[in-house]
């Protein structure tokens, strides 16, 4: 048990949570004890070193640590385990930047002096990312925070290269990759985003050789490749061309080059000429040549689908480079298997076609990077001596060895081509996913195969991220973790959505919309923050994040502090005593019940109905349920209607009432706490800091307390008693205790009763076990309906209503007058509520209203109404109008039309029953 130091008296709450002042003390509070109880384990998806914190880090820290806490509550061991990524293109980016701006570049440093630069950076700016995450409140296990480049993880990088080498599946090859030129290196096929951009189509005559002056026209968007033309490629179909398959034809500009003419089904017809050149190199100079030579035939605006890099932006090249690269089918078929046979769940499942997709297309994985920040490839060439290696251009032989380390690679070396060879490193480094995608089991030890952390929490058990990196990260993981373990990484996928500005955009600086999580956090509070992404999720859905449902997720915190402040001010009366009793209260077993008011067997009834709503919910991983579960019950029902009927017996002359509801009111915002703590981990913390301990009991922490449960202890009878059932859904039940209350407060508000003012009622009941059940409650009828007591009286119905005519009321089906009440003052009429089948509210009345006040308002609010129509037909009534108008104005005119002469039509009968009651 998690303690916070001993018993203190209860300290007088502030006015309202000072979440920028506690929020960090409390997170601190948490990080200095043992809160991890070393099966729920999870890595957490690691943010690059460079990054700062975004909205979907943001989005994943909250759902993480939701998991994190509800498990631990669950009393189950549970490992998160954070890290972060060295991010080799962005860090090297953000490095010589700072390098350049100092007048310095990286290859001016060289190599070593550059790799210290940046790892200098890193100790100064590294851990900034994950400060925010704990400001976030990001509960994981610092004490085993892993970086992608730690010694453990970069000795993983090497076994894993050296036994993909061995089985054949890394092999170095001539291919063509995606160049990036600002950043001088390959990229993925997953790193490359496309855009439409304006550009140009230039068409080109290509001479066919001795063809007595005829030519082959080409359609190119890169005229200044045309000198690395290797080939023209026509479809075998084409008509216009097939005569020329198997000839040459000369490049223009080349001085007479020739090159073939070849067919191939790739070659799509309707686009340009239906001529494709072959470019595997590229000059930027071509164009100009070309339009000296007079062989540009003509060119036409055209828009391009352009490949940009991810990172810088810039147009990504095709080009052939020899680099390293991985067999992806060997890898990819256990990975489709595993979701096949569930092993594997992705949710939300149609994810799991796009994964299949990807995976029975996938192609070989170029994983070599032109960088110096990085794994740098464990390959090593190998020279005859040390001579033949410096005179190396690019430090590269056709003769190599990949080992774990130079000493292993010079004793193969020597091995294979005898004592007096020289050894020069691969000067790459490996693509940042390969070491990302062994990160489930890199850092629990691997390839220590008796390390403890990788037997005792591998397989990890949710991978929890966004969708968005379901190729780049998610199927390389579970491809890396069955080669190298034999096992899948986890058993759950759960894939969030993107979160979006307000109108559904995708955030970004260039729109202005981006959304700092930092800036929120300040402004409103990280529970608030928290509360707004957990319930505005659903898996794979995207988020429209707006400010308004922020201020929503505050207020939810506002009045969580003021519930703790009534109940801290409701003890406090009582003195220590009391407080100790009720906080030694518990009411989890169905016997515990039995004494209870209605008002107390309803709201523990329901309490226990959401605590096991609310841990279906965890258990489903549905995080927007679980917040709405909660924001329902304790909102609506807690804050609005017990805490408001508990004061009629806390500050009644029954003490045994009194005490019996301030246990009930402790056991219950002691679990709404727990029920809340995984969401909203600091006002709840904080609020369960102030609530009473039985005697003898030491404080512990919320973050280390038991989840919530009970041993069946829900009173359907009293649900049903007390709660509203609406009667035009279900006319058969019996509305009770909220829906007579409901029924009074649309009464009042539909004719405008004085706030204060209390009022006489009489409540009719046809069934004696609910009249009886609605007496013993009478106390709060009056207090929440604001009636007056010594003019209220609860009785059985012995004769059916008699109505003169019938008046709608928000929310009540049925609200008629009958035959004055024999007490009510002469010329007074009677409001008969029918609030459920057997089950009325006579309201007489004088005392609720000033008729010629009400009539005065009706008739000013028709007289409005009244002009707006004479406008609405004066529209109308234009001919010009009507014909010329959009059919949608027309419409929209009509309805505007029906909807006024039916309010002006309800405000005459209103004023009419006015004057029938006044009568």
């Amino acid at each position: 048990m998690l303690h916070a130091g001993p018993s203190a008296p209860l300290a007088d709450l502030p006015k309202t949570f000072d979440f920028v002042g506690e929020e960090q003390e409390i997170y601190d509070r948490h990080a200095s004890t043992s809160i991890i109880v070393h099966m729920l384990s999870c890595s957490m998806p690691p943010p690059n070193v460079t990054g700062r914190l975004h909205m979907g880090h943001a989005m994943f820290v909250t759902l993480q640590d939701i998991m994190a806490r509800f498990n631990r509550m669950r009393g189950r061991p549970t490992l998160w385990l954070p890290g972060t990524d060295h991010a080799g293109i962005a860090t090297q980016m953000v490095v010589e930047k700072m390098l350049a701006a100092e007048g310095q570049s990286r290859l001016g440093l060289g190599r070593a002096a550059f790799e210290e630069r940046v790892w200098a950076w890193k100790r100064e700016y590294g851990d900034f990312i994950t400060g925010q995450m704990r400001r976030l409140g990001a509960s994981c296990d610092w004490s085993r925070e892993r970086f992608t480049l730690d010694s453990q993880l970069s000795a993983a990088v090497r076994e894993a290269f050296v036994r993909l080498h061995e089985k054949g599946l890394v092999y170095r090859g001539s291919y063509m990759v995606n160049w990036s030129p600002n950043l001088q290196t390959a990229v993925s096929d997953l790193e490359v985003d496309y855009t439409e951009d304006p550009g140009t189509l230039y068409f080109f005559r290509y001479p066919v050789a001795g063809g007595g002056g005829e030519h082959l026209p080409v359609a190119t968007t890169r005229p200044e490749t045309i000198l690395g033309d290797t080939a023209v490629a026509v479809h075998p179909e084409d008509e216009r061309y097939k005569h020329l398959v198997g000839r040459e034809c000369e490049v223009p500009m080349s001085g007479g080059r020739r090159i073939p003419i070849i067919a191939d089904t790739y070659v799509d017809r309707e686009f340009g000429t239906g001529a494709l050149k072959i470019t595997p190199g590229h000059d930027p100079n071509d164009y100009e040549i070309g339009k000296e030579a007079g062989l540009v035939i003509k060119q036409e605006p055209y828009t391009m689908r352009v490949p940009r890099s991810q990172r810088g932006g810039e147009v990504v090249e095709p080009l052939v480079r020899e680099q390293w690269f991985v067999r992806m089918q060997p890898l990819a078929e256990p990975a489709l298997e595993a979701v096949a046979n569930g092993t594997i769940r992705i949710l939300p499942e149609r994810f799991q076609k796009t994964y299949n997709m990807w995976l029975e297309n996938i192609r070989d994985w170029c994983i070599s990077r032109q960088l110096w920040w990085g794994h740098r490839i464990p390959v090593w060439y190998v020279f005859p001596d040390e001579a033949s290696a410096e005179a190396s251009l690019d430090g590269r032989s056709g003769d190599f060895v990949v080992a774990r380390s130079d000493d292993e690679a010079l004793v193969q070396a020597r091995q294979q081509h005898g004592e007096g060879v020289a050894l020069r490193q691969e000067t790459d480094v490996l693509d940042t996913w390969f070491s990302s995608g062994l990160w489930p089991f890199s850092t629990l030890g691997w390839p220590d195969e008796a390390a403890p952390d990788l037997a005792r929490f591998y397989p990890t058990t949710v991978m929890e991220t966004g969708h968005d990196i379901l190729f780049f990260w998610v199927a390389r993981m579970i491809m890396m973790g069955i080669e190298f373990t034999g096992r899948a990484p986890f058993s759950t996928v759960f894939l969030h959505g993107l979160v979006r500005d307000g109108q559904g955009r995708k955030m970004s600086k260039s729109l202005g919309n981006v959304v700092d999580p930092v800036e929120v956090i300040g402004e409103y509070g990280t529970d608030a923050l928290r509360f707004t992404l957990a319930t505005g999720t659903t898996a794979g859905q995207d988020l429209n994040l707006s400010m308004d449902r922020v201020v929503g997720s505050r207020n939810l915190t506002n009045k969580l502090w003021n519930a703790g402040k009534f109940l801290q001010m409701a003890l406090g009366q009582a003195g220590p005593a009391y407080a100790e009793a009720a906080a030694a209260a518990d009411f989890s077993r169905p016997e515990s019940l039995a004494e209870l008011s209605l008002s107390e067997r309803w709201i523990l009834s329901s309490l226990h109905q959401v605590v096991d709503r609310v841990t279906a919910a965890h258990e489903r991983l549905e995080f927007g349920e679980t917040g709405r579960a909660f924001y329902d019950f304790f909102w609506s029902q807690y804050a609005d209607w017990y805490i408001e009927s508990a004061k009629t017996r806390l500050y009644g002359a029954d003490a045994d009432a009194a005490a019996s509801t301030r246990a009930v009111l402790v056991y219950t915002f002691r679990t709404l706490l727990a029920l809340a703590h995984p969401i909203m981990p600091f006002v709840t913390e904080r609020l369960w800091q102030t609530l009473p301990l039985a005697q003898g009991a030491e404080r512990q922490q919320l973050i280390g307390a038991p989840w919530p449960s009970h041993a069946g202890a829900i009173d359907e009878t009293a649900i049903t008693q007390y709660q509203a059932r609406l009667a035009w859904l279900d006319p058969h039940k019996s509305l009770a205790l909220q829906a007579t209350v409901g029924a009074i407060r649309n009464a009042r508000a539909e004719y405008n009763v004085e706030l204060g003012r209390r009022i006489a009622a009489r409540v009719t009941v046809a069934s004696a076990d609910l009249r009886a059940a609605l007496d013993a409650e009478l106390d709060v009828l009056c207090s929440l309906a604001k009636l007056d007591r010594a003019q209220a009286c609860l009785r059985p119905r012995t004769f059916p209503p008699a109505p003169h005519f019938q008046i709608q009321i928000i929310s009540c089906p049925h609200v008629m007058v009958s035959e004055p009440l024999a007490e009510a003052p002469s010329g007074s009429g009677t409001i008969v509520l029918v609030v459920g089948e057997g089950l009325e509210v006579l309201l007489p009345m004088a005392g609720l209203f000033d008729v010629t006040k009400e009539v005065a308002r009706l008739n000013k609010q028709r007289e409005k109404l009244e002009k707006d129509l004479a406008g609405v037909a004066g529209r109308m009534a234009n001919r010009k109008f009507m014909d010329n108008a959009p059919p949608a104005v027309v419409a929209d005119t009509l309805r505007q039309k029906e909807e006024a002469e039916q309010k002006v039509a309800a405000i005459l009968e209103k004023v009419q029953q006015m004057s029938q009651l006044a009568a």
